[in-house]
């Protein structure tokens, strides 16, 4: 090879090095190049991402500590509103309400139904069930929200159509007739069949669903009251009520179109789906069995029979009356007046038993004390004779008024665990709470009975107690105010059974606690249930126990007994 061809040579491989050396560099740098612009892209969105997230929180916890719960932007207040439907949504109320002195404003997403002013302040309450109860009436919201089950009855109704069935309910239920009525049904029913069934579970050393048994107990006798009718709810074997199962699933399934939004449940009803379809067939069984009782009622009347005469029920009394036009009631209008009384009279009375009873397990003091105040009334009869003490004791009605410290200790209860929860009513004019609280035409105001009876503001330091001594004045009971005890409500729309409920609970209670201990079953679940009512979730699952004789004499003390 000549030096010539050897430079050739030599040139032409040196260049050709050359030349693919940057070609190699380039090609193996620039996906770094890329992957290192796109990994810098990551980061920014990741901190844009992550202050945005901080934003929120800082946010979400600066609205918590202005209105009680965090505010999530376009949700509002709703994931905390599920938090509370997941555990003891009373519970999550109250504490909001706590944080808040009183009253809290709930934001939902603004399409929603779920916007509404939450309050347990007695001034509040004393403002919108009193002074300016004209302004606060149901409401449409509330009554096209239960009106599929409640109709146009008197739980639902406002204006008119309320007054005119308070008014005729008031004069009946303050009527002779009307109080033999719903005291005889009574003493029949805790007699001849509540005792029985429990001695029954005694004697089989069974467990029982306490709060089963005496929604039986108040099921059948408000039908009578109502209805005129007897059901047989409560009779031993405890028999299936279609009428009774389909109430219960109509007022559980009506409650979750509070937390639904309206278009939601709406559209379900429309497509027959989910809790709609259940509320839909339970309503139709509630219809069935009241046009059955209306229809043979009015087959009655028109006989014109001396039983007929004589009745006093609910039903019948509206059968013989007019309309403002002079004509007959509608059977629409008869079934709904009777569906309401039979929820005001079936679930309140029942459903704060059970509580009581429950606390009565864990305050044994308190059950002791109702004990010996039963036994000093009674042994106060001049014709008492011990046989009938310890076996086949019947109270008299007198006897029942006197218990005060049962009533307190009922009273107790009731504002721990009220019948009704929380009450719902709707502004119809510009108006301001006593507390300052702006409140707009057609804001939803939603009034926290269960909330109250926790508030320290509102009952001491030893409100968690159960302490039947806070209502006792020199050993009589004395009522508190309505608007720091709303369990009856207030104002012109007080529970007009009031006495009749607490009649009725003494009356069951004591003739339970003269003879058995009640013992809940040990790790029971005890927690409330969401519906119109505070049910017990679970029931209240007892053992019955008979109470021992020696104990009732040591209450007697130095009373002589033929």
């Amino acid at each position: 090879m000549t030096n010539t061809t050897l430079q050739y040579y030599t040139s032409k491989h040196t260049n050709t090095m050359h030349s693919h050396i940057p070609f190699h560099y380039n090609a193996m740098t620039k996906p770094r190049t890329l992957n290192l612009t796109f990994f810098m892209q990551d980061i920014q969105i990741f901190e844009i991402f992550l202050a945005v997230l901080v934003f929120l929180l800082i946010h979400s916890l600066r609205q918590k500590r202005l209105h009680g719960l965090v505010v999530w932007p376009v949700l509002g207040m709703v994931p905390s509103l599920v938090t509370g439907l997941r555990t003891n949504l009373y519970e999550w109320i109250t504490e909001a309400l706590k944080r808040q002195n009183g009253t809290f404003r709930f934001k939902g997403p603004c399409f929603s139904n779920l916007n509404c002013i939450v309050t347990a302040d007695p001034r509040n309450m004393e403002h919108l069930l009193k002074t300016k109860f004209p302004l606060f009436p149901k409401g449409g919201y509330f009554r096209n929200t239960v009106r599929d089950l409640l109709g146009d009855g008197i739980f639902n109704a406002d204006d008119d159509t309320w007054q005119k069935q308070r008014k005729i309910a008031s004069i009946e239920f303050h009527s002779t007739k009307f109080r033999q009525l719903t005291t005889e049904s009574l003493f029949e029913l805790v007699h001849y069949r509540l005792l029985p069934v429990l001695e029954a579970s005694v004697k089989k050393s069974v467990a029982i669903d306490l709060q089963d048994i005496l929604l039986r107990l108040t099921f059948d006798n408000v039908c009578m009251i109502a209805f005129g009718v007897d059901p047989g709810c409560l009779r031993l074997g405890l028999p299936k009520i279609p009428f009774a199962k389909a109430f219960e699933d109509a007022t559980e399934a009506t409650v979750f179109r509070f937390v639904t939004p309206t278009c939601v449940w709406k559209a379900m009803r429309l497509l027959n789906l989910g809790v709609e379809r259940k509320l839909k067939k339970s309503i139709k069984g509630v219809d069935e069995f009241a046009e059955n009782v209306i229809r043979t009622r009015k087959k009655e009347l028109s006989l014109q029979c001396e039983d007929t005469k004589n009745r006093s029920d609910l039903l019948t009394v509206f059968m013989r009356l007019k309309d403002e036009n002079g004509r007959p009631y509608s059977d629409k209008f008869l079934r709904d007046i009777c569906v309401n009384f039979i929820l005001a009279g079936r679930d309140t009375s029942s459903v704060a038993l059970s509580w009581f009873f429950w606390l009565l397990e864990q305050n044994p003091e308190v059950e002791e004390n109702i004990l010996a105040e039963i036994c000093m009334l009674v042994s106060q009869r001049n014709d008492i004779k011990r046989e009938e003490f310890d076996n086949s004791l019947r109270f008299r009605p007198e006897e029942i008024k006197k218990m005060d410290y049962l009533h307190a200790a009922l009273s107790e209860a009731l504002r721990l665990y009220p019948s009704v929860p929380v009450d719902h009513k709707e502004v119809v004019k510009d108006d301001t709470f006593p507390d300052g609280t702006v409140l707009k035409k057609g804001t939803k105001v939603i009034y926290a009975i269960y909330a109250m009876g926790r508030m320290e503001s509102i009952w001491g330091k030893d409100w968690k107690e159960f302490k039947p001594e806070r209502w006792l004045r020199d050993g009589r009971f004395m009522s508190e105010s309505a608007y720091k005890f709303t369990a009856f409500n207030g104002g012109p729309r007080l529970c007009l059974g009031k006495d009749f409920a607490y009649y009725q609970m003494k009356y069951a209670a004591a003739s339970i606690i003269f003879r058995y201990r009640v013992k809940v079953v040990e790790n029971h679940p005890v927690e409330p249930k969401l519906a119109l009512t505070m049910y017990m979730k679970h029931g209240l699952k007892v053992n019955l126990y008979r109470r021992d004789v020696a104990q009732i004499h040591r209450h007697l003390g130095r009373v002589q007994i033929n």
